[in-house]
């Protein structure tokens, strides 16, 4: 018998554990930005490490989790982890805004994603 409460204790406890630990990212702050970044065309010229908000299209995987990214400045290569899609789904046709930080080095400039949302 203490063992049979001992076996539902435990199952219990770990359900509870499995139920409160989603994949999903809990909400954030929602409202005005210090963001002035907002376009590849001013991203390609930004400092290594640069807070940017830019709204455009995936046009192509390029493997290794990097893409083409394209608004209506330019193009550039962005790098968007698989943990951090949460759950959006795009093709070339839908438009996205991505958040994340520019990465630069002596020859190269992308664009590392932290989070992805359907454009409105």
């Amino acid at each position: 018998m203490k063992r049979a409460v001992l076996i539902i204790g435990l199952l219990l406890a770990s359900s509870s554990v499995f139920a409160t630990s989603s994949p999903e990212k809990a909400g954030g702050f929602i409202g005005p930005s210090n963001v002035s970044v907002k376009t590849v065309a001013v991203a390609l010229e930004a400092k290594d490490d640069t807070l940017v908000q830019l709204t455009g299209y995936i046009t192509a995987g390029l493997g290794n989790e990097e893409y083409k990214f394209k608004d209506n400045t330019g193009e550039i290569i962005i790098e968007i982890d698989d943990s951090d899609w949460n759950g959006v789904k795009a093709t070339p046709e839908t438009k996205v805004v991505l958040q994340g930080e520019v990465d630069s080095g002596w020859s190269y400039t992308v664009i590392d994603v932290d989070t992805i949302k359907l454009a409105k």
